[in-house]
């Protein structure tokens, strides 16, 4: 496991929010109309964009959310049933491609960045989220299966639709793209910059008595893995740049 230097946190989902907002509201300051692409859009979109013009796609292979989505919520101007890895959008049609918590949920991770590239117009900006597989919540979920997951979703954060049709936790991968490094790494190798690398500092697991109990565990662990296991944090988000001439800085 290599070390990549340590990370700006945010402070709340508040922040982590209105930092992406203000990404994509400064991409479209021109008054332009944004082609704005969500990969993996699930059953919400998390967003408020103000006054700012712009045309949303949501892709998801899960037919149940994407049916909530579109009946419910209402907020598509276009709906896509597809697998990521294989769905078919045009070269250079999206001015921002938002993925949040999908990733780590493709085995074949790295061929949906792939397309997220080509998706990309030049100068256009890709925002993901994922959890940071080398955080200590993000080991545990390695090591553990996905039964596990979804009763500590159900019985210990008490979210009584975890496993539900339309519902997480969805099967996780990890695959190796989906890392600080891994990221590093496909920018170096597809005209990608990094203009903003998050981690949640605010995210904490529970309530009361759990939520401490959940804390003493991960400190411990974090102990145990001579610091090699971040306790300060368990998500990461990226702010990613496809430029317009070859090659990458970082």
């Amino acid at each position: 496991m290599q070390q990549v230097g340590r990370l700006e946190l945010t402070r709340s989902w508040r922040h982590e929010t209105e930092i992406v907002e203000s990404i994509i509201k400064q991409k479209g300051s021109d008054g332009s109309i944004l082609q704005i692409l969500e990969a993996g859009c699930g059953q919400s979109w998390g967003l408020s964009l103000g006054n700012l013009r712009y045309v949303l796609t949501g892709v998801d292979l899960d037919r149940s959310a994407l049916e909530m989505r579109k009946n419910v919520k209402k907020d598509l101007d276009e709906a896509v049933e597809g697998d990521l890895r294989f769905v078919e959008l045009g070269d250079n049609m999206y001015d921002v491609i938002y993925s949040s918590f999908v990733l780590e949920h493709i085995q074949g991770a790295e061929r949906v960045l792939g397309n997220f590239v080509k998706w990309l117009k030049p100068g256009g900006i890709m925002v993901i989220q994922i959890p940071d597989p080398y955080s200590v919540d993000g080991f545990v979920t390695r090591i553990t299966p996905h039964w596990f997951h979804t009763f500590f979703y159900r019985y210990v954060l008490g979210d009584q639709n975890a496993g539900k049709p339309g519902y997480g936790p969805y099967p996780t991968y990890y695959d190796p793209v989906v890392s600080r490094e891994g990221i590093r790494s496909f920018c170096r190798q597809n005209n990608l910059e990094i203009n903003a690398e998050y981690g949640d500092g605010y995210n904490k697991r529970g309530v009361g008595a759990t939520r401490m109990l959940i804390g003493i565990v991960k400190q411990i662990l974090r102990v145990v893995s001579l610091g090699r296991l971040s306790a300060a944090h368990i998500n990461l988000l990226y702010v990613l740049k496809k430029k317009s001439t070859v090659g990458c800085s970082i």
